[in-house]
């Protein structure tokens, strides 16, 4: 079919609308890398920073040099893959046992969960129960209390609720019983929703900040951006008491730190991008 101008106009305005939103959303990324690379000098010379005249990777050889970095990394490596896995098994349970109608006590149930997302028992007592629990200093300190969030339980519950029931009593006729019927047939047709909601948990959890300044001040067990604050911390203070190495606190160095801490996360992204494609698809088409 021949397409009309002003249709043509429209086709050409999203292509350029969305082009300046891929630039406005791209470009501090670029920055960011571009100024990690580049002596101190460069960045301080524009605040815009297109191409670099001159490579230098002394920002990332002192960081790598670190002991520190590679245990930190482990830890965040650890609460990531651990705490995900954790929370997804938790989420995926509560929410399949909270989206059947024959649960006893479903309303007041729901209506605690939700409750918990306007009102929590605040930080001083949050921090009683965890040192009571002995898990002060630990990596569980990161991983067990913030197991399960109210938000991403309430998503995974919406969309077991919209699976047809058709499909269950199916698998019971076939011998299935509960846990049979949740991983054999409900999993399997949910991963887009679960990926999308374990992608949530990991990126949380793999920018886990403040919950380690809270519970852990044994710096063995600091995971990965409390290392990289504390790291840039210490280097400004010795750059604004005359330290000898004032490169350290340069814009190159803190790109450097955000490009260390981002970098894992972009690369598990693109295998998680399918799923969020048929997510935003699902339910689209009805017969």
């Amino acid at each position: 079919m021949k397409q009309s101008f002003a249709s043509r106009l429209f086709d050409v305005s999203n292509v350029i609308l969305l082009t300046c939103l891929s630039i406005i959303t791209l470009y501090p990324f670029w920055d960011s890398l571009i100024v990690s690379i580049i002596p101190l000098q460069e960045s301080l010379a524009s605040n815009i920073h297109l191409f670099p005249k001159t490579i230098t990777w002394e920002a990332y050889a002192y960081i790598f040099n670190m002991k520190e970095l590679w245990s930190s990394y482990g830890v965040s490596l650890f609460v990531t893959g651990v705490g995900t896995l954790l929370s997804m098994l938790m989420t995926v349970l509560a929410a399949y046992a909270l989206s059947k109608s024959h649960l006893k006590g479903k309303r007041t149930i729901m209506f605690l969960i939700v409750f918990t997302m306007m009102f929590n028992g605040g930080l001083i007592p949050t921090y009683l129960v965890v040192k009571q629990l002995h898990l002060l200093n630990t990596v569980w300190a990161l991983i067990i209390p913030t197991a399960l969030t109210t938000y991403n339980l309430i998503i995974m519950r919406n969309f077991f609720t919209a699976l047809p029931e058709s499909l269950e009593e199916s698998a019971r006729i076939d011998g299935c019983n509960d846990l049979g019927v949740l991983f054999r047939i409900v999993v399997p047709l949910s991963m887009p929703a679960i990926a999308t909601v374990a992608l949530f948990y990991a990126v949380a959890r793999w920018n886990e900040f403040f919950t380690a300044i809270m519970y852990i001040t044994d710096k063995d067990k600091w995971p990965l951006q409390l290392f990289l604050r504390a790291m840039l911390v210490e280097n400004e203070a010795s750059f604004q008491s005359g330290g000898d190495n004032p490169f350290l606190m340069g814009q190159s160095m803190k790109m450097a730190s955000v490009m260390v801490s981002t970098i894992p996360v972009l690369l598990i992204y693109p295998f998680f991008q399918k799923y969020f494609v048929q997510g935003v698809t699902l339910g689209a088409v009805k017969e």
